[in-house]
């Protein structure tokens, strides 16, 4: 398993392989897509269609989030409730008020 850590917090998770892999894998899409829109921009391409391949970036992110969401609640949360620890749930809430700005 491999500790990641966030830049924020200070908190640790240990990941395993799976997770790890996916969510690389969602974030190397990612990566793919926002470089073509870089390319298409270069490229002079039309301003719809650059606009529709940044939607589609947009979606692969919050698809992304979704992932490491659900995730978080299954591991970190459940974990901390379980041990009685119950201000894992305001931090929950207040990720989740972030996200939906």
């Amino acid at each position: 398993m491999k500790e990641e850590s966030c830049c924020c917090s200070g908190k640790h998770k240990d990941r395993d392989e799976k997770e790890i892999k996916s969510l690389m894998n969602r974030l190397n899409r990612i990566e793919g897509q926002i470089r073509g829109i870089k390319g298409m921009l270069e490229d002079g391409a039309y301003c719809t269609d650059i606009l529709v391949q940044s939607q589609a970036a947009v979606a692969a992110i919050n698809s992304f989030n979704k992932e490491l969401l659900s995730n978080h609640i299954h591991t970190c949360v459940a974990e901390h409730i379980r041990q009685g620890d119950d201000e894992v749930i305001d931090e929950l809430v207040v990720t989740l008020q972030k996200l939906m700005r």
